[in-house]
């Protein structure tokens, strides 16, 4: 039937799609994303055990060119020394610790560099006794990624704070949402400065500099912010989701770098800019600098290979001048945490932060992603657990486009009535294509049915499925997330297989044979949804038709759970809708009919 070879066709382009996507894509990135969560695991146990000598956080820092930003401290491991780890490098400084209901960690003295930075409320896997994320380290690690706040000054004005700096702590020596921290410096030429930092209860710090002139002169000095990370994620993110560098700033807007493109380009400098945001972001976290909405700077994303290779993300104002006897304040903020969708949408319209909230890749289709999470997101606050949520989502969607898919079921309907005439339109023309077509839309145009009409149940369902993925991959409200039963991660792929009968033999399996029990079930649904239909008369038609739900079975099972439970239960409501609108309409069911016939014997030639 005409149907029939659209509707297939609709498939077998979707599966070529998601099969490509599956084998380039997802599979390889699910077992290296396993793969670096166990070293990295191993890597902190490790690191317990560790007695080696470490030697101090940094060696001196060249002094910089006039108006440059001073350049990164060079870590131990570049002269043969041993690198330290992260327990010895934390105590070769002096800090100033941090303690919120989302944070703890601490703030080196040397540089006042944000350096120290765990978070609460997420650890590395699903297991609650797994480690703390770790989100930001000292530089003499490998994995050094910290946020820094400077000046950049002159003659006139002596030694001006950078990343050797060591600060004074005035009072409080513990930083809490309650009780700010401010540290002191004050140079050879006269000038005072007073950094006060204060954090809220979620993962944005305030970084108040004042600068007193004592001395006869006026002086003129730059403020800097930069993001340093001395390596990148283990597993390369996949094209769906943005990591590297990132900022809103300017008339360019939003800029993103991956790691690639600028080890490629060096440098970006964007124009200057009065306000906006910039850093580096992870799949799930990021450090980002706000700049003061007081002066104009100069915002630049960088690749440096001098000495140790780094990723940067740093601003440079234009020169403040602080006369004799008098002080000048200058303030930035630092987001340092996760990427909650509600706190980072929070900060950006308290603190009229530009375009925050796309700190989180929504990625071009924003008008299909991000109303999908909060449709999620309010079922979920609804149910308490975000499974129920996506079966609630799919049933909102499925009402939605009912009166689309209601025509798509009935035109179906009507097609399986007029099946003798196209028979009989197929014989007749059987040697005239073009007589037969045009007899064929002859027949379409009386009996008012369109033959595409069975496509768009399945067309409709793929931007939904595109959007749903974004939002389970992208969104840290899905990460961990469980389900019930086995499902404990709706983001990670159903961890049962059938070929080990669901872990009652003890092997491993690869990937590929990962065959779950939801991927199955969404195999079984997806097959008895396609034998709601007559099956083709042709014989490609019908073998795609008998091998389709084992190919996505097998195809979908590398998928997050969460997806493959929407897939399912979305055939399973299919299933019902086309049943009824067939019935309504006086159609037959063929379900039971190719049931049987699937499994009825054959009669060989001879009888």
């Amino acid at each position: 039937m005409e149907n029939n070879r659209n509707f297939f066709i609709t498939i077998a382009l979707s599966v070529l799609i998601l099969s490509l996507w599956q084998y380039f894509y997802v599979l390889p990135h699910s077992e290296a994303q396993r793969e670096a969560a166990r070293i990295e695991e191993q890597r902190l146990a490790e690191q317990k055990k560790a007695a080696e000598a470490a030697s101090p956080g940094g060696s001196e820092t060249p002094v910089p060119q006039q108006g440059a930003i001073p350049n990164a401290p060079n870590a131990p491991g570049t002269d043969g020394t041993t690198l330290a780890s992260r327990e010895q490098a934390l105590a070769s400084t002096e800090r100033v610790r941090i303690d919120t209901p989302s944070l703890e960690g601490s703030i080196n003295l040397t540089g006042a560099r944000l350096d120290d930075l765990k978070l609460k409320h997420y650890r590395l896997t699903v297991d609650k006794n797994s480690p703390e994320i770790e989100l930001l380290n000292p530089a003499a690690l490998p994995t050094g990624y910290y946020a820094e706040i400077g000046f950049i000054g002159s003659d006139k004005t002596g030694t001006v704070p950078g990343p050797e700096t060591a600060w004074t702590v005035d009072g409080n020596a513990t930083l809490t949402p309650a009780t700010p921290v401010t540290l002191s410096f004050t140079n050879d030429k006269g000038l005072t400065f007073k950094r006060t930092f204060s954090v809220d209860g979620d993962y944005m710090f305030t970084v108040s500099d004042t600068v007193q002139n004592s001395g006869s002169a006026p002086v003129t000095l730059s403020n800097y912010g930069r993001v340093t990370r001395f390596d990148k994620p283990a597993v390369a993110s996949i094209y769906v989701l943005h990591e590297g560098l990132i900022g809103v700033t300017g008339t360019e807007g939003l800029q993103e770098h991956t790691y690639s493109s600028i080890e490629e380009d060096k440098q970006f400098t964007p124009s200057k800019s009065t306000d906006g945001w910039l850093g580096i972001t992870d799949k799930y976290w990021a450090v980002t600098l706000v700049p003061t909405e007081k002066q104009q700077f100069q915002p630049r994303y960088a690749y440096f290979e001098d000495g140790r290779p780094r990723y940067q993300a740093d601003f440079l104002t234009d020169p403040i001048t602080v006369d004799a006897g008098q002080s000048a304040t200058v303030e930035s903020e630092i987001f340092a945490g996760a990427k909650e969708v509600a706190k980072v949408n929070a900060y950006a319209e308290d603190r009229n932060i530009r375009l925050f909230d796309r700190l989180i890749d929504w990625g071009w289709f924003i008008w299909i992603t991000k109303p999908m999470f909060y449709l999620i997101d309010t079922m979920y606050k609804f149910f308490g657990n975000f499974g129920l949520a996506i079966l609630a989502t799919t049933v909102v969607v499925k009402a939605a486009f009912y009166p689309l898919a209601n025509k798509s079921y009935a035109s179906m309907a009507n097609m399986k009535k007029v099946q003798p005439k196209m028979l009989e339109i197929r014989e007749k023309y059987a040697d005239d294509k073009m007589k037969q077509q045009q007899a064929m839309m002859e027949l379409y145009k009386t009996e008012k049915i369109n033959p595409l009409a069975g496509c768009w149940p399945v067309a409709l369902q793929i931007p939904v499925f595109f959007a749903l993925y974004k939002v389970l991959y992208i969104t840290i409200e899905m990460r961990h997330a469980p389900f019930f039963g086995w499902i404990q991660d709706l983001a990670a792929p159903d961890p049962t297989s059938i070929f080990n009968l669901f872990g009652l033999i003890p092997i491993a399996l690869p990937d590929m044979l990962m065959i779950g029990v939801w991927p199955l079930i969404m195999g079984l649904t997806m097959f008895l949804q396609m034998r709601m239909n007559p099956t083709p008369p042709d014989p490609t038609q019908a073998m795609i038709f008998t091998w389709m739900p084992v190919v996505f079975t097998f195809m979908m099972a590398g998928f997050p759970a969460g997806l493959v439970i929407y897939w399912a239960w979305n055939n399973l409501l299919s299933i019902i809708q086309q049943g009824v609108i067939m019935k309504r309409q006086g159609a037959k069911i063929e379900l039971w009919d190719n049931l049987v016939a699937l499994f009825r014997k054959k009669p060989s030639p001879a009888e």
